[in-house]
């Protein structure tokens, strides 16, 4: 039996490693990126993704995986700070006392905050899935609480569809960043990156028969409703299964038959900039409400040891939900020169002088729009074409929330679904 893979990121290689593992023949196509959202620069002798990204300590299923191949030893706990820049200054907001001194909420805006994050841990968070984020903070929070915490935090990462957003995701949010020691968070993250998880991943794939092609798939080729091959660089390759992780929206355009779907995606432009000075005291993650083209500012040489790289790194990153968003419209230099005019406006003491190279990646389907009603939007495995798979940020393990523990999880559990179809 023979599968082919459509996409390299985590789902479509894990889907592969899984299914090499029980002597399955498989091939994976991707034309981009190996590693998908999870891939990195190489730049000076080390390697660092070109999104960022860390792990939480409940995430069972990626630190299973890095365990099962050996990875232990490079898996570190950091401590992850976060703070909030608003009205011109960064308030820390890691430790209670910290959260206690933030200004900009009363104490019983604080408590009511509180209460929200212990909703968060108690309550069933998909039975919230038809209630608005807005909503709910309102009713829990109050104004107060939305307008000068939330808001600005939903607007930076859904735009004008932040209102649309459901309480699901929003609680599913709060429950994994909440889940802290006094000390404050910590993350996990990989000595060298996530680079050495993806290579580690695609050796056990190629050690055991599997292939790993960098070309497209142009089309999925099927008759009577079934899956016969597929089509790349205009020549058939004939498999008994495929599995698709591209959005349900690029899939369309390389099958037949449409895969109507009701889901949203929405777009990101990360820029990563090397400098040499720190941007932040001590910052990791900054949120901002301030008007400014970016969301957050990620320093990664605040969280992962700075001796790995020898120069300080810093991620700007928004996201953008229509095609006509100048950050995607425009050229990579124009909008590198609007991040750097924002920068300005946020440290007055920054100087452009400091970077010494910079890098820009855009995509335009890097996560769902996690809108009211997306629980009965989730796809399912198993497509009515026989042997078409799906697997993606669409699948059950990345509801209500994306994460690289849930893309990891869906490749596995989709591969089951084809190693249980083939028994019967």
């Amino acid at each position: 039996m023979k599968t082919a893979i459509i996409g390299a990121g985590l789902s479509g290689l894990c889907a592969g490693y899984e299914l090499s593992k029980k002597g399955i023949d498989v091939a994976i196509f991707e034309s981009k990126n190996v590693g998908g959202l999870a891939s990195s620069y190489h730049v000076n002798d080390y390697h660092i993704e070109k999104y960022y990204h860390h792990i939480f300590r409940s995430d069972e299923t990626i630190l299973k995986l890095i365990d099962e191949l050996g990875l232990n030893n490079k898996l570190e706990w950091l401590k992850g700070t976060t703070g909030y820049y608003i009205n011109g200054k960064i308030y820390p907001l890691n430790t209670p006392r910290e959260i206690l001194q933030y200004p900009h909420l009363s104490l019983f805006d604080k408590v009511k905050l509180a209460l929200l994050v212990l909703r968060s841990k108690r309550k069933n968070i998909e039975d919230l899935d038809n209630i608005t984020a807005t909503d709910l903070i309102l009713n829990v929070a109050g104004k107060s609480v939305y307008e000068n915490f939330f808001e600005p935090l939903l607007r930076s990462k859904f735009g004008d569809e932040k209102d649309n957003v459901s309480a699901s995701w929003l609680l599913s949010r709060i429950k994994i960043r909440s889940d802290r020691s006094l000390g404050g968070e910590r993350l996990g993250y990989m000595m060298g990156g996530f680079y050495s998880l993806i290579e580690a991943i695609l050796k056990e794939i190629e050690d055991k028969g599997g292939e790993i092609n960098k070309k497209a798939v142009n089309k999925i080729i099927t008759k009577n409703n079934e899956v016969k091959g597929i089509e790349v660089d205009n020549k058939f390759i004939g498999c008994d299964n495929v599995i698709s992780t591209i959005s349900p929206m690029a899939l369309n355009g390389i099958i037949g038959i449409p895969m109507r779907t009701r889901i949203k995606y929405q777009g990101t432009v990360c820029a990563l900039f090397a400098l040499n000075e720190r941007l932040m005291d001590d910052m990791y993650w900054l949120n901002i409400k301030a008007n400014v083209p970016f969301g957050a500012v990620i320093e990664h040489t605040n969280f992962a040891p700075l001796n790995n790289y020898g120069e300080h790194l810093v991620y700007v990153t928004s996201y953008f939900q229509s095609l006509n968003n100048p950050l995607w419209k425009l050229s990579e230099e124009e909008v590198i020169k609007m991040y750097l005019n924002g920068l300005k406006n946020l440290f007055q003491s920054f100087d452009e002088k400091a970077i010494k190279w910079w890098r820009l990646t855009r995509d335009i389907d890097t996560a769902p729009i996690f809108e009211t009603g997306f629980k009965n939007k989730v796809l399912p495995y198993k497509t009515k074409i026989k042997g078409l798979y799906l697997a993606g940020m669409f699948s059950p393990p990345n509801y209500p929330e994306r994460s690289m523990n849930g893309s990891i999880k869906t490749g596995f559990e989709c591969a089951e679904e084809v190693i249980g179809d083939a028994r019967v």
